[in-house]
């Protein structure tokens, strides 16, 4: 975990961050309004070719502003995002959490930071943590469905890019400027995190800076551990407990998680060209929740401490280089050209209790993308190559899987044109070769072909049509072809298979929106996506000695196996703005209701699938003092999938209010004292989409308050 010297670091930079001279400078006489930021733009930068607007893409995008990260930050970045329509998260307690898109999630939700991947273990296991949290972006943008055309087979359900904003590619509006905010949180014994983000501008160059940290504690339940369906099916099975141990309840043993991080780039600007470099330090410690182990006996006798439960946890660490620059191209049908490489090594530890470690996973690995904007007889779009060299390792006892390299090159082409009456096409190509070399079972090479087609009518009266299909072909990943092991973080004896091939996908997707004066917006998405060879864990048997055996080590066997498969779903939304409205209030509000329905072709369900989901919030802002509420309301998963226990569903509701004191002159706009009160009825939240939800339930009550300063 970070040292202490590291720690006071932290704890100095956010002090300096909030300190009566940034608050000064911040303030520099009257700030005029043309200087006051602007609200978040909803364009869309994440993609391939040129930037557009949420409101004029077929697919459903979404950009989540600073202001909302801090709003729902955890400390995860599937928990983070949970709220947004569409998305769900693999909840494997507060650390390490994976977004779920339209069902799909790990090996084919791809995870960015600033567009490139973020080369580490976290697809491999549910257990690992995702190097990059969201505590200090700028933004989050959030692709649903195939984004295979931009990113490759892996973003076959879609991305999430976290911007960072490290490497500056306009120069700020003010010499000085950032943001440092802190909370504490009740439901994890006093859980504290905070973070600052600063830039410096002199002439051409930009100097940004970057600090965070959480210590996070066990956190609070409403209720038992274990889910009522896990009891009872217990209870059926012999009653009590193996150990011997009451049912743990109230507090969730072995869920604390302290993570923290350094950051800087440095940039120069020029006209029409960027170039930076940006250096990333992130450490994590955190506990394996519902994973308890044992000291065995030697000949008979017991080991000391033996009757006492060990706590698995995690320590991870990652070094990350991002090298990017840009420049306008003038003349010709070029217009700009990019490109960005970035360098990580990354290794985290499972230890099986302090000073036991066991299981080691490195993973290091150099990705690289340049694109070409076009423009050509009224035809927008990019040409571009990406490339990742990338190798996973695993030593000890319960590593699953072994080493392999991953190497593949694409090379891609989009074009999009709209005319004046409101009518756009747009499509493209992606070919991508891919091969994974693992040590024991030798290389597999896949040639894999995406491409979408689409059409959309914009009309001035403010709707908005569309339609497109696209086909993705993903490659199988390490795990998929060449686990071989007790996998302890799922309780499973997972078995690959080298004969799988790669999975396709046929997605239809169409769109229906309108929007009426930015003010009211109404819209709904719909898809079905036909899988041919999708990949899936599924119980069965693997041979030891000769002997066929359907559990391991006291773990049930499960084998990754490949069949067609269908989803089906879409999300409905809405929002609506109304300026000086009851009780003299600015007021805000959002709903959105989003369903998947995953079926495999031989019969049953895929399992971890979402149920029907709807968000709700309504915020009021009467300058100086503002106030919301958001309510989630998930239905029962009747429909589990083999091998899995239904869910039961829940409602919660979050309450904020927030006091602006940019309007008593102290800081920029966004500088607010706030205090939140999540899940305030104290419900019992489990997430179908999670492999321990019936030992690991989501937080209980928790009540958050915390300060941000804007400067």
């Amino acid at each position: 975990m970070f040292s202490n010297s590291l720690r006071r670091t932290l704890a100095a930079t956010l002090i300096a961050g909030a300190s009566p001279l940034a608050l000064v400078h911040a303030q520099e006489a009257d700030t005029p309004a043309e200087d006051a930021p602007e609200k978040l733009s909803t364009v869309i930068v994440t993609g391939v070719g040129p930037s557009r607007d949420t409101d004029e893409m077929i697919g459903n995008a979404t950009a989540v502003s600073r202001e909302d990260i801090v709003q729902t930050l955890q400390a995860s970045l599937g928990n983070t995002l949970d709220n947004q329509p569409g998305v769900s998260t693999t909840h494997f307690g507060q650390a390490a959490s994976r977004p779920v898109l339209r069902g799909l999630g790990a090996e084919r939700v791809l995870v960015l930071t600033n567009g490139i991947g973020v080369i580490d273990a976290s697809a491999a296991s549910p257990d690992h943590q995702v190097a990059g949290d969201g505590i200090d972006a700028e933004k989050i943008e959030i692709l649903r469905g195939p984004a295979a055309l931009a990113y490759g087979g892996q973003a076959i359900g879609g991305v999430v890019n976290v911007i960072d904003g490290l490497i500056a590619e306009e120069l700020p509006e003010r010499a000085i400027s950032g943001e440092a905010y802190g909370a504490v949180n009740s439901v994890n014994d006093g859980g504290d995190e905070g973070a600052v983000k600063t830039k410096f501008a002199a002439g051409p160059f930009v100097l940004s800076l970057s600090a965070s940290g959480r210590d996070f504690g066990d956190y609070d339940i409403p209720d038992f551990a274990e889910s009522s369906a896990l009891r009872a099916a217990e209870d059926a099975e012999g009653g009590e407990e193996e150990d011997g141990h009451a049912e743990a309840r109230d507090t969730l043993e072995n869920s604390f998680v302290e993570t923290g991080s350094l950051a800087a780039g440095l940039s120069w600007v020029g006209d029409g060209a960027f170039a930076g470099v940006a250096v990333r330090r992130q450490e994590s410690q955190y506990g394996l929740p519902g994973h308890a182990g044992h000291h065995e006996e030697e000949d008979g006798v017991e080991e000391a401490g033996a009757d006492e439960e060990e706590m698995p946890f995690i320590d991870l660490e990652q070094t990350r280089i991002d090298l990017r620059a840009g420049a306008d191209l003038d003349g010709g049908p070029f217009t700009r050209i990019a490109g960005n490489v970035s360098m990580a090594d990354y290794e985290h530890v499972e230890f099986e209790a302090p000073g036991e470690p066991g299981t080691r996973y490195e993973s290091d690995g150099t990705e690289g993308r340049v694109e070409i904007g076009t423009d050509f007889a009224g035809f927008e779009g990019a040409l571009g190559v990406q490339a990742l060299d990338k190798t996973l390792d695993a030593f000890g006892d319960e590593a699953f899987i072994t080493k392999t390299d991953t190497r593949s090159t694409g090379l891609f082409a989009y074009q999009t044109r709209e005319w004046d009456n409101g009518f756009g096409i747009e499509g493209g190509l992606r070919y991508d070769t891919t091969e994974l070399d693992n040590v024991n079972a030798g290389a597999k090479t896949f040639d894999l072909v995406s491409g979408s087609f689409g059409l959309h009518q914009h009309w001035e009266t403010g709707w908005f049509l569309g339609g497109q299909v696209s086909w993705t072909e993903r490659a199988p990943n390490e795990s998929e072809l060449f686990a071989d092991g007790a996998h302890l973080a799922t309780s499973q004896y997972e078995v690959g298979n080298t004969g799988l091939e790669k999975e396709r996908g046929l997605n239809l997707e169409g769109t229906l929106r309108w929007r009426g004066d930015r003010r009211f917006g109404v819209g709904a998405n719909i898809f079905r996506t036909e899988f041919d060879g999708f990949i899936y864990l599924t119980p069965g048997t693997t041979t030891i000695d000769g002997v066929a055996v359907d559990e391991v080590e006291e773990l049930p066997v499960y084998l990754f196996s490949q069949q067609d498969a269908s989803f089906t779903g879409g999300e409905i939304y809405a929002d609506y703005e109304l300026d000086d409205g009851p009780f003299g209030a600015d007021w805000s509000g959002k709903a959105s209701v989003d369903y998947v329905s995953a079926e495999l072709d031989g019969g049953g369900n895929v399992p971890l699938i979402p149920p029907l989901t709807f968000n709700a919030s309504l915020d009021g802002d009467w300058g100086l003092v503002s106030a919301g509420a958001s309510v989630t309301v998930a239905g029962d998963q009747d429909d589990p999938g083999e091998g899995e226990r239904p869910t039961e569903g829940y409602t919660t509701l979050d309450l904020r209010t927030a006091l602006d004191v940019s309007e008593w002159g102290i800081g920029q706009q966004g500088t607010e004292l706030f205090l939140e009160a999540r899940n305030v009825t104290d419900e019992e939240v489990r997430y179908a989409t999670s492999v321990l939800k019936d030992t690991v339930p989501a937080p209980g009550r928790n009540i958050r308050g915390g300060v941000r300063v804007v400067f």
